[in-house]
């Protein structure tokens, strides 16, 4: 079983960055696909971001590709978000979750077992 911790959420503002990092606890971290989610206030929680289990592939939402850099360091069980040039429109709590998918790439909500607590980001303008 993993456990997910999210850190380094913040207040930024506007074309500022962050980095935020998920903090696997579990034995298998090298096992999982690992991705990135957000809920902004009164919205759904949306993809923004996945990379396989070796991180030899990534997949990005629209609204985020070439801002948002997404890695992984297995040595360290941790997952990364570097998020460049941040808008308003970024403001959400962010979640990192966990999938047992192979070697692929998850996009829903459903594909992904084990979830963090989130870590806000707020970008001002």
């Amino acid at each position: 079983q993993e456990q997910l911790v999210e850190s380094g959420g913040g207040l930024v503002q506007a074309g500022g960055s962050l980095r935020l990092s998920c903090a696997a606890s579990g034995r298998t971290f090298s096992s999982y696909a690992m991705g990135w989610f957000r809920q902004a206030p009164g919205k759904e929680r949306d993809f923004v971001t996945a990379i396989n289990r070796s991180g030899g592939s990534t997949n990005y939402a629209s609204s985020v590709k070439g801002r948002f850099t997404i890695s992984r360091d297995n040595a360290k069980n941790t997952v990364y978000l570097q998020m460049n040039s941040l808008k308003p429109e970024d403001t959400a709590v962010y979640y990192c979750a966990a999938a047992n998918i192979g070697y692929g790439l998850g996009y829903r909500e459903d594909e992904y077992r084990y979830w963090g607590q989130g870590t806000q980001v707020t970008v001002s303008s």
